[in-house]
């Protein structure tokens, strides 16, 4: 495609791309050099046809190509990509000037780029971004319920319903940025009870930083530096000078919970 390329052209290529981003074991080398080339051609053409813009066909090829743009970004962990893509995608979104269809893949989106905001504690954003979308998918759409109803736990400070909603997701791809949430969470709880505890048994440790395995539990408390003890099944915290107190079964793990939300929220 050395000059602008035809509709016939885009459409094949963007065919290609689909096709290969949606087999089992996608060559993300080639989506990525193809997209590439999807959004040249689409640069060529607006640059060749001034009118090209009142298109719809060419809208629609254009929204497509952004939206699987915005696809891919998720599915290899680029946040800053994924950002650009939403930002071009807006005024298709909210704005209607193209005439164009609702996309099915709207509110899949728009949700995953409100959990974005979430996980980067972004929440003016957030709202911001909630005043432009219809009551009704507010209150209805599975893709927008679920990121309102986790930034209202997270305004209770209700880090277990956090945890829950995980296992909620409307679709896997938000697993990628509840991912993200769910360590700063943990961050968060590992950064008050080392300070409110000098040690605690495996087991409570485990549930109150919301780990569903012994490995992950060791794995983070030597990233943190804490002292393991296998035969006691303790985790030991560094001295502070702050509460020794131990770590007394199910009362003390809420009111370990509250301690972290008192400490610094998150929100």
């Amino acid at each position: 495609m050395a000059g602008a390329p035809s509709a016939q052209e885009l459409s094949s290529l963007y065919d290609r791309t689909r096709a290969e981003l949606d087999s089992p074991r996608p060559n993300h080398n080639a989506v990525k050099t193809q997209l590439s080339q999807l959004k040249v051609g689409l640069v060529k053409v607006a640059l060749s046809n001034a009118k090209v813009e009142l298109d719809p066909a060419f809208q629609l090829t254009k929204r497509s190509i952004l939206e699987m743009g915005a696809e891919f970004s998720i599915k290899t962990g680029d946040i800053p990509a994924f950002e650009r893509y939403i930002a071009q995608l807006e005024a298709f979104y909210y704005e209607s000037k193209h005439g164009l269809a609702e996309s099915k893949v709207m509110y899949p989106l728009v949700g995953l780029n409100l959990l974005r905001m979430l996980s980067e504690n972004l929440i003016a954003d957030f709202h911001t971004t909630l005043e432009r979308v219809d009551l009704a998918q507010l209150q209805s759409n599975p893709y927008i319920v679920h990121p309102v109803k986790l930034e209202q736990a997270l305004m209770e400070g209700s880090y277990k319903k956090v945890w829950q909603a995980r296992a909620e997701v409307p679709t896997p791809e938000y697993l990628f940025f509840m991912d993200i949430l769910m360590a700063t969470i943990r961050n968060e709880v590992a950064s008050c009870v080392e300070k409110s505890y000098s040690s605690l048994p495996f087991a409570d440790a485990k549930s109150v930083l919301f780990f569903t395995s012994m490995d992950e539990l060791l794995r983070f408390a030597q990233e943190h530096h804490w002292a393991v003890s296998p035969s006691e099944k303790r985790i030991t915290f560094p001295s502070t000078t702050e509460n020794s107190r131990m770590f007394q079964g199910e009362s003390i793990m809420k009111q370990t919970l509250t301690y972290a939300r008192e400490l610094e929220r998150i929100v």
